[in-house]
């Protein structure tokens, strides 16, 4: 890759891992839920993925990829007292709990939306590239992903001259962090310093509230977060979801709200009182030479249940070379009609917007994740975009390649069952060592570091 000439978003996609199934494992996801027992298409849908990163490198968009987690984790069975050969391991517990066993193999980091909270060196107080790793411990699958997030960021930014990746919050009630589904950045531009947005669902330390389903972001982590990221009260903002959205579905405020630049695009039911949010955030971004764009969509034309089973606001939404933004959907936008309509009514309307593509992201949305989960988007000056590891930046022929590698080493069918089978232990492990050959990352697995004996890791 040659080095970039300007200041510019990389998404970072997670790369869907071999193990992705349908266990139902996230209480308040409604499309997880309802899908839970189904037979899944891992080669479907890490394909689906990539195809994705290749729309938005055909937009001129740089792209890159976080690799899929070890699973089934069998260090993480370990811990819990199951022993023997790493084989051993994984039948004990399948026989003891296949419920366990579906919590340690989930492919949930493909939602790298989650991986962590980003803060560019434009805000951050050193000039450094700032990375939290979620925690995620609201869900006992995800909470597993933090340490493994961690090492794999710190492998691929290791400069430290231009990156800080800090460790996980504390894992308590308190600090309930969900990464950058709950985090929004608005600016004039890419390279201009801007405003912060945090999103939480509850006040950990205030008053408890009737939600239905867990506010999974607390205000306290949100905080935590800004100021390890040395933001100041000039250029961060933090704001309560509503209950209203949390309890219909919208377990992320990715999920009813996404930003890019100028814009906040957002469902009107995403705030209990938007007016009041549009009014700080204006107040807020005077400061840095630019005036947002609120474009919402009203209750009364786009209902929330139509939001939240479509995705509408879990899209991606693109600042596109050539100037102007494209909004980059699940086509399930398209086939709903009230979401179609009012994308059509944005683009055709005075707003940055005038793009829309849709795309088939079927075998994710199936668990809850759109287009928007399954990218960390990571604002990089050029000298930044040189010194991250060069090994999971896209091009169209490493597309190529990871497309081979998928069609080599993915089932086409996985059930729940699959996951207590040593065989699948093998093919999954096999899949992993291939790709960290392609990405150049060696030893990022546990499975890689040890032999594969007895001894339990110490």
């Amino acid at each position: 890759m040659t080095t970039a000439s300007r200041t510019a978003e990389m998404n970072f996609d997670g790369l869907v891992g071999p193990t992705h199934n349908y266990a139902g494992l996230s209480h308040g996801n409604l499309a997880s839920s309802k899908h839970k027992g189904a037979a899944a298409n891992p080669r479907a849908a890490a394909l689906q993925g990539l195809a994705k990163m290749r729309r938005l490198m055909d937009l001129g968009l740089p792209q890159a990829v976080l690799p899929p987690q070890e699973r089934p984790y069998i260090r993480g069975l370990r811990v819990l007292g199951f022993t023997g050969s790493d084989s051993q391991v994984l039948e004990t517990a399948f026989a003891h709990s296949p419920a366990l066993v579906a919590n340690y193999s989930s492919a949930s980091c493909m939602w790298t939306a989650n991986a962590a909270t980003v803060s560019p060196s434009a805000d951050s107080g050193d000039g450094r590239v700032h990375f939290t790793p979620a925690n995620l411990t609201a869900m006992p699958h995800r909470a597993l992903e933090g340490a493994q997030t961690q090492r794999a960021l710190s492998m691929i930014f290791s400069d430290a001259q231009h990156f800080t990746v800090h460790a996980p919050l504390a894992h308590t009630p308190l600090l309930g962090d969900e990464g950058a589904a709950n985090h929004n950045r608005l600016c004039a531009s890419h390279d201009a310093a801007g405003v912060e947005l945090f999103i939480y669902g509850r006040d950990a330390l205030g008053p408890r509230t009737d939600l239905k389903f867990p506010g999974r972001q607390t205000l306290q982590a949100s905080e935590a977060a800004a100021r390890l990221h040395g933001l100041t009260s000039a250029n961060s903002l933090f704001h309560a979801q509503s209950a209203t959205a949390i309890n219909a579905g919208a377990f992320h405020n990715d999920v009813v709200c996404v930003s890019n630049e100028t814009v906040l695009f957002f469902h009107e039911s995403a705030f209990d009182n938007p007016k009041v949010l549009e009014k700080i955030m204006t107040e807020k971004a005077r400061p840095f030479g630019f005036t947002p764009d609120f474009i919402m969509a009203p209750a009364e034309k786009v209902p929330l249940k139509d939001v939240i089973s479509s995705y509408l606001f879990n899209s991606q939404l693109v600042t596109l070379p050539a100037g102007g933004m494209a909004l980059i959907l699940p086509t399930q936008v398209e086939e709903t009609r009230s979401t179609k309509a009012f994308v059509d009514a944005v683009l055709a309307g005075d707003n940055p917007i005038s793009q829309a593509y849709y795309l088939d992201l079927r075998q994710s949305m199936a668990n809850g994740g759109g287009p928007a989960c399954l990218r960390l988007r990571v604002v990089l000056t050029p000298a930044q975009q040189a010194a991250a590891h060069q090994g999971v930046v896209m091009t169209p022929d490493k597309i190529t390649a990871l497309e081979d590698w998928v069609k080599s080493h993915y089932r086409d069918r996985l059930t729940l069952e699959d996951l207590g089978d040593p065989a699948f232990l093998d093919e999954t492990r096999t899949a992993l060592d291939a790709l960290t050959q392609l990405l150049d990352l060696p030893l990022l697995y546990d499975f890689q570091r040890s032999t594969l004996d007895t001894r339990a890791p110490s």
